[in-house]
């Protein structure tokens, strides 16, 4: 069975309808309908034998794209994975994919892995930069935190809904993790991210009652 077939034969019509209108930028024919969990557990079946799907792009249907997100969070050496990273993030058309593009291989190579990151937030396509800013807050907002990050995502001056959302929340989980060196850097930001990084701190349970607090008065 060919891997469009394995996929249609897990369709579900209603999910499709229903994935469509959560994701507005993909065209609704180009939906299966086939759930997160089954497409995970197709790329844990999958992964050492994947090695044409992933050269083979684009996709033609949304589950592909997302089976290729899932393939690549399961590679385990570095210097592959990050190379089909960065081939296939021109491929990605919407926030559902990229924010389920999460190697975690990465994790073991921050210091290499920067000079990407910094890279894919200074690209022009959308969700190459939603990528970047996403890649920094997974993994760049605990031990491995740096005040400068603050300043290269308050330095993304983009227009597009997607790249504005990820500032917001990155801001948001900093906010919650790194409240000293955020704070200051939010009267920075452009006024929409401003805002929508207060509310969603403001709905984070991450976020104490104090700072919450304080971040009412600055709305």
């Amino acid at each position: 069975m060919i891997l469009q077939e394995r996929l249609f034969s897990l369709r579900d019509e209603k999910y499709a309808a229903f994935s469509a209108k959560l994701i507005p930028t993909v065209p609704p024919d180009q939906f299966i309908g086939v759930r997160s969990p089954q497409l995970r557990a197709l790329a844990k079946e999958l992964r050492n034998n994947a090695s044409s799907f992933l050269s083979t792009l684009p996709h033609q249907y949304h589950e592909e794209n997302m089976l290729h997100a899932y393939l690549l969070c399961e590679g385990k050496k570095y210097e592959i994975v990050v190379e089909e990273t960065e081939h296939f993030l021109p491929y990605i058309d919407n926030w559902a994919v990229c924010d389920s593009l999460a190697p975690r291989v990465f994790a073991r190579h921050k210091e290499e892995l920067l000079p990407r990151i910094e890279r894919w937030m200074s690209a022009q396509h959308e969700y190459t930069v939603r990528f970047g800013i996403g890649t920094l807050m997974r993994h760049y907002l605990d031990a491995d935190f740096r005040p400068e990050h603050l300043g290269w995502v308050a330095a993304v001056d983009r227009e597009e809904y997607y790249i504005k959302m990820m500032q917001a929340w990155y801001f948001a989980t900093a906010l919650a993790k790194q409240w000293d060196a955020t704070l200051p850097i939010l009267d920075t930001l452009e006024p929409w991210v401003r805002q929508k990084s207060i509310q969603k701190a403001l709905e984070s349970f991450r976020v104490s009652d104090d700072h919450k607090a304080l971040l009412r008065t600055l709305r």
